[in-house]
C-alpha cells in the first residue's frame, strides 16, 4: 500500500513545505480547517503512535510548538492553536502515517470536537482509581 506522506517526503508528490529537518517535515494540509493548517510528519514511516520512536514523537511536538508560534506571528488569522493527532481508525486517522495537525483557530471558525453524551458526568472516585490502576498495570507490563 502506498503512503502519500512517504511520497511527499520523497518529493514524489507535491506539497507546500514550511519546515524540514533530519527527523520531520511540515507542510500545508490540502484540506485545511483554516488557512495555515499544517501537518508535522516524521520522515521515518510509523503507522501508529506505538510504532513511533518516543524521541521522534517529542520532536514532532517541539516542531509543532515552533509552528504554532510562527502562525501567531504570521499575519494569518490565528487567535489560538489546536494540536490534533488521530491514532487509529476510530480516532479519525485516515492516512496511515503518524502526523500532527497544527490548527490555527479563531472564534466561530466552525471547527471543534464533539463530546459524547456522558461528558460532564463525574465518575465516582473508585471508578477513576480502578481505571488508573489498570493503566498503571499496563505501563509496568
Amino acid at each position: 500500500m502506498s503512503c502519500i506522506f512517504c511520497d511527499i517526503i520523497a518529493r514524489q508528490a507535491p506539497a507546500s513545505f514550511v519546515y524540514e529537518d533530519e527527523v520531520a517535515v511540515a507542510f500545508m494540509d490540502i484540506w485545511p480547517v483554516n488557512a495555515g493548517h499544517l501537518l508535522v510528519v516524521p520522515r521515518d514511516h510509523a503507522t501508529h503512535l506505538a510504532d513511533l520512536d518516543p524521541q521522534v514523537g517529542g520532536h514532532l511536538f517541539r516542531v509543532g510548538m515552533r509552528l504554532a508560534a510562527a502562525l501567531r506571528r504570521s499575519g494569518l488569522r490565528c487567535e489560538g492553536v489546536n494540536f490534533f493527532l488521530a491514532d487509529g481508525e476510530v480516532a479519525g486517522q485516515e492516512i496511515w502515517h503518524v502526523h500532527l495537525h497544527v490548527l490555527p483557530r479563531f472564534p466561530r471558525d466552525g471547527f471543534g470536537l464533539r463530546f459524547g453524551s456522558d461528558y460532564g458526568r463525574l465518575p465516582d472516585r473508585s471508578s477513576l482509581d480502578d481505571t488508573a490502576a489498570a493503566i498503571r498495570r499496563a505501563l509496568e507490563g
